[in-house]
């Protein structure tokens, strides 16, 4: 696996390679999660999809993106979704020299950010492709998903012992609260879901189930077989964004 901080910019010149870009965010994540949690998991699933996928490297993370919705919650910082959405097109049109550009989002917030800068650079015929995790019947954040993935990954960050349930409706019945109030206005705590049913065993699938995903979604786009357009499909999971 390699990252793109490691090459010279001959290195980069000769490779052209394909950039995997981590997009996360930096925001709360209950009271036993990192806030860091969206950005690790975007990590690693670059790491993988880099060992598996010639000609893939890693590059540099974007870590502070939209997170509004998380607002009022000590430790998250937010650039709102107009920025993302400039920061992103920027880091691609600037990336011209490489063979394209991956987006792999573990941030739900992302969506319309990254719905925009796609449109944009792929009007402006740039090589770009975005993914994001798709967990059926997965809880929203925090929960058993998050915390499980955690625990497959960083289990040195997962304070398991703080670990409480959060709001357990469907995200489609507090979809209007969430647009309103922000997660704040649903959950004291800042969970979406139970992170106590986490586990090791659940993780590892769900982290193993996630590569091979990504990895299938990415492999013809990055060797030219896949001459269709990249479909962006907005769901993940994650709360509905707000702008700030």
């Amino acid at each position: 696996m390699t990252r793109l901080v490691d090459l010279t910019a001959e290195d980069a010149r000769r490779a052209a390679p394909w950039l995997a870009v981590p997009v996360g965010s930096c925001e709360q994540h209950g009271p036993h999660l990192p806030l860091g949690t969206d950005s690790i998991i975007a990590d690693v699933l670059c790491e993988h999809l880099a060992q598996r996928v010639p000609n893939v490297v890693v590059a540099p993370a974007i870590t502070v993106s939209a997170s509004g919705e998380h607002a009022g919650f000590a430790g998250t910082l937010s650039i709102g979704v107009d920025v993302t959405a400039d920061v992103l097109l920027e880091y691609v049109r600037s990336a011209d020299w490489a063979g394209g550009v991956i987006l792999v989002n573990g941030h739900g917030g992302n969506r319309a950010a990254i719905g925009r800068a796609v449109a944009t650079a792929t009007a402006e015929g740039r090589r770009l492709h975005a993914w994001w995790p798709v967990v059926a019947h997965g809880d929203a954040h925090a929960g058993h998903t998050e915390t499980s993935l955690l625990l497959a990954i960083r289990p040195e960050l997962v304070r398991r012992h703080l670990a409480e349930p959060g709001e357990r409706r469907p995200l489609v019945a507090i979809t209007r609260e969430l647009r309103d109030g922000g997660v704040r206005a649903v959950s004291a705590n800042g969970v979406l879901g139970d992170p106590t049913t986490a586990t090791l065993d659940a993780g590892t699938r769900l982290l193993d189930r996630l590569v091979d995903d990504l990895v299938s979604s990415v492999t013809g786009v990055v060797t030219g077989t896949d001459h269709d357009d990249p479909p962006i499909q907005p769901r993940d999971i994650g709360p509905p964004a707000r702008s700030a």
